[in-house]
């Protein structure tokens, strides 16, 4: 931290002072969208302090209306600062005690009334962040339920959860973080669930930050709060869905919404955490439970496909009678391998330009990508038709994964698993499966174990991974967040 924020620098009972504190600080009089209304209050002077664009117009004209309409004989009541906080007709007024406080409320979008003879200033939030309207997120869409999803304002995202979680023991605890940007961040938990510990871990990392600013916003706070260095997998969960977060909340999860992002952190996480879908808890057990089936077997699907099918290719003795007709059918002069290689490049080339096309034109260029590319690869030898076959279905299995940093890091893991069958063959997949399992076991996020409840195993835990127990079932909360009340229902 810097000597400057560390020095408090006191409010001036002159005003003009703090009026050059501002010209100089925030840019008064150069900035074109920081302002100041220079008014006289019971023959009193009174410096009103705004920023455009982040607050309301009409709560600034009404909050100034009600300033200028102040009798002038009730100078006789006391002092200026009770009378102008008392005709303020708003929610939420809050005394000032210095410049640097006041810059920080200004730059927050709250209105400063600073007051000549005064040492204290008045702050009223009239806060108005422009923002798109709640709606369903595309990562995280459902058959049927909710259409509403977090979006870019903090204000709006703490409401979502708290329409869902009317508890007087949800606490929503604010911070400000970045030297420069200065970007709220809140963390959310239920009080007598959550583990304190934990709580007070997260705001101890979060107090921590030293940085300019969170452009990144979410991201950035992870990296800060997990340390993750080059480690792909995902050590926190994302999610756009205020129904999901509740959840979570109930079960004791602790959660960090930071402004300007429409997603929000879910701690602690395990890796079963990132497989796991909101449209399966939309259907009944009996339907969640197979279609969670059906998502593992594509999420296992893009990871160990490729592999296997390649050791097969390699050693073609290992396959039963039945079976022999899995491999290449016809010759080429470049290596399966190559290939293989070639084929998930190409899916990523499609993936990242899908993103930066525009939508109207992304179905076009898929279009021409599979019948042209794709059709004209095979035709002149440069792929296997098999190669695409596999290739396609691990590509499916990568899409059908729920958490999209999980996919990603499954296909790192492919990769280098092919790698090293490539080179050893046999013990090459034995060696990589080891190194796999050994290296997800060694993760902890949070002090949480990555691969619980399968290492270390808990049945009861793992039995509800596999199969979607319903909520009637469910009484208990999860034990790897460390519950202070470990029933969900009422004893």
């Amino acid at each position: 931290m810097t000597e400057q924020t560390q020095t408090k620098k006191p409010i001036s009972p002159v005003l003009e002072e703090n009026e050059r504190f501002f010209k100089e600080r925030v840019g008064v009089g150069t900035s074109f969208d920081v302002g100041i209304r220079k008014v006289k209050v019971i023959d009193t002077e009174v410096h009103m302090l705004y920023l455009t664009g982040l607050c309301d117009t009409q709560f600034i004209l009404a909050v100034l209306r009600e300033v200028l309409h102040i009798d002038g004989k009730e100078k006789a009541e006391g002092d200026p600062v009770k009378v102008i906080e008392g005709s303020i007709n708003h929610q939420q007024v809050s005394k000032v005690k210095n410049l640097d406080e006041v810059t920080d409320k200004l730059l927050s979008g709250l209105v400063v009334f600073l007051i000549e003879g005064e040492n204290e200033g008045l702050a009223v939030d009239v806060r108005s962040y422009p923002g798109r309207t709640p709606q369903e997120p595309d990562t995280e869409k459902v058959i049927r339920g909710s259409r509403d999803g977090f979006t870019e304002n903090i204000i709006v995202n703490t409401a979502l959860i708290r329409r869902r979680i009317r508890d007087e023991r949800l606490r929503n605890e604010i911070l400000q973080v970045g030297e420069r940007s200065k970007t709220d961040v809140c963390i959310a938990y239920l009080e007598d669930v959550a583990d304190p510990g934990l709580v007070e871990v997260i705001k101890k990392e979060i107090k921590g930050i030293e940085t300019d600013g969170l452009t990144m916003a979410d991201k950035t706070v992870e990296e800060f709060l997990v340390k993750q260095g080059y480690n792909p997998y995902p050590l926190v969960r994302y999610t756009e869905r205020p129904d999901v977060a509740a959840s979570h909340l109930l079960e004791g999860h602790v959660i960090i919404i930071v402004d300007t992002s429409p997603s929000v952190i879910l701690t602690p996480t395990t890796m079963f955490h990132h497989v796991q879908h909101a449209e399966e808890y939309r259907q009944a057990p009996a339907v969640g439970t197979f279609v969670r089936w059906v998502r593992f077997l594509g999420i296992a699907a893009s990871l160990f496909l490729l592999p296997l099918w390649f050791l097969f290719v390699l050693e073609p003795h290992l396959l039963p009678g039945p079976l022999d007709f899995i491999g290449p059918n016809e010759l080429t002069n470049i290596p399966i391998v190559v290939q293989l290689f070639l084929a998930e490049i190409g899916i990523e080339f499609l993936r990242m330009a899908a993103i930066h096309t525009p939508t109207p034109l992304s179905t076009a260029m898929g279009l021409i990508a599979a019948a042209l590319i794709g059709q004209i690869a095979i035709d002149v030898g440069l792929f296997v038709p098999e190669v695409i076959l596999y290739v396609a279905i691990s590509a499916i299995g990568s899409f059908a994964t729920p958490s999209y940093e999980l996919g990603i890091a499954n296909k790192i893991s492919k990769l280098i698993m092919l790698i090293l069958v490539a080179i050893f063959h046999v013990p090459g997949l034995v060696i990589g499966l080891t190194l796999y399992v050994l290296f997800l076991a060694s993760i902890k996020s949070l002090n949480t174990p990555y691969l619980w409840p399968f290492l270390p195993f808990e049945p009861v835990a793992f039995l509800k991974i596999l199969i979607r127990s319903s909520v009637p079932g469910s009484k208990l909360r999860p034990s790897i967040v460390h519950p202070q009340n470990k029933r969900r229902t009422p004893s």
